[in-house]
């Protein structure tokens, strides 16, 4: 394997760990980006044991000072998770006569969930270069046919487009969601949408409301009947998701607050003391990341509890000040309704055999999101249309 033509810069070593505990906290902070995911998140991953995932830590030093940090996972990827509708039956079918045939071994950078995160100093190019050399490094001992960076926003992006001349494309990847929170109530809120979104939404409020008593307990950690419930509900939402990337073990959900505990949020939602909708959510000062969701699927529709689970956080957020609440990918139509906005987020990948990388690359524009979603293709028209006015 031929690694990229680059002079490494004098002084420039890398070190390379499967369990973040192996590097200082200190070292990874010192350069890596001040966002909730950061080092005791990653810590959570390790002791959580995520089957699908093999972690690995990446840091560089230009003599003894970090200048670079970022988090790899290997894992096996199914290249028609974007697949939908009668494509998705289709490739079901194709899946039981040949179980592994859009499978291949992964090398990505970043997070199974969430958005990607890595902390690089000046100059970039070299210390990512330092990087990807490591990254060619742990695929060619894992027989990983595949590089990937996954899921970085636009500042993350003017970086990573040098990558694209030593062989990554790129991709759109699935957008995620925010609201910025100026508001100072739930009805000022409701004034900013559309006429039509904004009387939907009161009238069922209003019915479920009149109808039945939802309670909300907002907790910093889940215990024996409270973790089993919201994990009941986790793993019927996963079932249901059509695009699932990453299946969480129960420990991960009592493990997050033992480590982050000034940082985790679940907001529980009950109806005559039983469990009907729950919310994880990770918090700073000034922002709240909705990660998941979980609902009963018998009562959801009627009581409207998306919405419900929606009102009963933004309100929260007002309460205490939360300036921006990231709700993540999908329901695009919906979440443009609701007056979110759409940030993108994109992917750079490569296949490491040069001669076949001209037909995987066709594959992957083929197989993009938006070409199985028409709610997303529709929101990355709007994100483009503007972009271009500004």
């Amino acid at each position: 394997m031929i690694l990229p033509r680059h002079r490494k810069r004098p002084g420039l070593r890398t070190k390379v760990v499967k369990k973040i505990t192996k590097i200082p906290a200190r070292e990874w902070n010192q350069v890596f980006p001040g966002v909730l995911e950061s080092y005791d998140f990653f810590k959570t991953l390790d002791e959580s044991d995520l089957e699908q995932f093999s972690f690995y830590y990446i840091m560089v030093y230009d003599h003894k000072t970090p200048v670079g940090a970022t988090a790899c996972f290997l894992m096996n990827y199914s290249f028609d998770t974007s697949i939908r509708g009668a494509y998705r039956y289709l490739s079901n079918f194709i899946k039981k006569l040949m179980p592994n045939i859009f499978s291949l071994k992964a090398l990505i950078c970043g997070m199974p969930l969430g958005q990607g995160r890595m902390g690089l100093a000046s100059p970039t190019d070299e210390i990512l270069q330092a990087m990807v050399r490591r990254m060619e490094q742990i695929a060619k001992k894992n027989k990983a046919p595949v590089l990937a960076f996954k899921d970085f926003n636009q500042n993350d992006a003017n970086a990573l487009d040098s990558l694209r001349k030593d062989g990554f494309a790129k991709l759109d990847g699935l957008p995620s969601s925010e609201l910025n929170i100026t508001f100072k109530n739930f009805e000022d809120y409701l004034k900013t949408l559309g006429g039509d979104s904004r009387h939907n939404l009161r009238r069922n409020f209003k019915k479920v409301d009149r109808e039945v008593a939802i309670t909300l307990e907002i907790a910093d950690a889940l215990e024996n009947d409270s973790l089993d419930e919201v994990y009941k509900l986790y793993l019927d939402i996963v079932a249901r998701h059509e695009m699932g990337f990453e299946l969480l073990p129960k420990d991960f959900f009592k493990k997050i607050s033992r480590n982050m505990p000034q940082r985790v949020k679940f907001f529980l939602w009950r109806i005559d003391g039983k469990l009907v909708a729950f919310l994880f959510c990770l918090v700073s000062k000034d922002l709240c990341v909705d990660y998941y969701m979980g609902l009963d699927y018998a009562v959801a529709h009627r009581y409207h509890l998306y919405f419900i689970k929606f009102r009963d956080t933004i309100k929260w957020c007002i309460e205490n000040k939360i300036k921006k609440y990231e709700m993540g990918s999908f329901g695009y139509a919906t979440k443009k309704r609701m007056g979110l906005n759409l940030v993108p987020l994109f992917i750079y990948v490569k296949l490491r055999n040069r001669a076949l990388r001209p037909i995987f690359n066709f594959i992957c524009h083929f197989l993009k999101f938006e070409s199985f979603d028409s709610d997303l293709k529709e929101a990355r028209q709007y994100m483009t249309r503007s972009t271009a006015s500004h």
